[in-house]
């Protein structure tokens, strides 16, 4: 027996009832969500995830470069680099240079936010001048710092020596602390802006009418910064701090520029000295000791990220 076709009617009412379901699925947030995030994922997969795990894959082979076929050999290039004793002086420089250099740049920038924040004459242009560390090139300004630190021609050994404070010129990059003390400088230097502008903006965010209130109540200046300024900052500042350890634990440009890691590898850090033994064709190794910064940061991460979930 044959079926009945179906008639016009039926098929206009299939139809808009196909199509209303169609739009209520694609007016979904949670679908729309998902859509938008599908560029940035593939962003995050081909840039980031594909590097990471074939970086991963590559310091467990002994490959060099130019030469074809490799050997997977685990963690043996992990294991080498625990008996190298220049490795275990990069973990040292590195601990040092980046926790040396972030509490000095959180409490300069911190200061500045607050200097800024304040209305003055000029004020604008002061705080336009205040991004020229953070958005002038590394590799140009370090070469500022590698003439300020020249052993002949250095101005600050030409002012101490007219100061009478010493007879000769300093050796900044020769020395092996005095080297550390200079990336450190200029490191400094140039990671300031980064925390004053992250938090005078969060400054502006700070309601006039609370320190009003408080001062009113007869807090001074440093009891409505605990109580008033520091809850609205105090995310933005532990944010900003945990991206400047990994900015400063990943530093390579700065370092190499004034150093490359010496003297004497005493100012090696994990960038510059995974790309000195690249240069040496030694793949495996290098991609380790790259992948050696990552349980470190994970840790900073996590430890800063939970602690802001936890005051949220």
């Amino acid at each position: 027996m044959n079926a009945v076709p179906a008639q016009p009617e039926e098929l206009s009412q299939n139809q808009a009832q196909g199509y209303t379901v169609a739009r209520s699925f694609w007016q979904k947030e949670a679908v729309l969500a998902y859509l938008f995030m599908v560029p940035g994922a593939l962003i995050l997969l081909i840039f980031m995830a594909y590097p990471f795990f074939y970086g991963l894959y590559i310091s467990m082979t002994d490959r060099f470069v130019g030469i074809p076929g490799s050997h997977f050999i685990w963690f043996e290039n992990y294991r080498y680099l625990l008996d190298d004793p220049v490795f275990r002086k990069v973990v040292r420089n590195t601990f040092v240079y980046s926790f040396v250099t972030v509490p000095f740049k959180l409490v300069l920038g911190l200061g500045l936010a607050l200097v800024l924040n304040q209305q003055f004459r000029f004020s604008r242009f002061f705080r336009a001048g205040l991004l020229l560390p953070w958005i002038v090139p590394t590799a140009i300004s370090t070469l500022a710092f590698l003439m300020l630190y020249n052993g002949t021609l250095s101005p600050i050994s030409w002012a101490f020596r007219h100061l009478g404070l010493m007879n000769g010129n300093i050796n900044f990059l020769g020395d092996p602390v005095n080297a550390i003390i200079s990336i450190c400088v200029a490191n400094i230097w140039r990671g300031v802006p980064f925390f004053g502008i992250s938090i005078l903006a969060g400054l502006q965010a700070v309601p006039d009418d609370l320190h009003e209130a408080a001062a009113l109540d007869g807090a001074g200046a440093w009891r409505r910064f605990w109580a008033v300024t520091w809850p609205v900052i105090r995310n933005i500042v532990l944010i900003s701090t945990l991206f400047s350890i990994i900015w400063t634990f990943a530093d390579f440009q700065l370092i190499y520029v004034l150093t490359k890691g010496g003297p004497a590898n005493s100012t090696h850090v994990f960038g510059t000295y995974s790309y000195q033994t690249l240069g040496v064709t030694d793949l495996g190794t290098a991609a380790s000791i790259s992948l050696y910064m990552f349980p470190f940061l994970a840790v900073f991460a996590i430890i800063l990220l939970f602690y802001v979930r936890r005051e949220d």
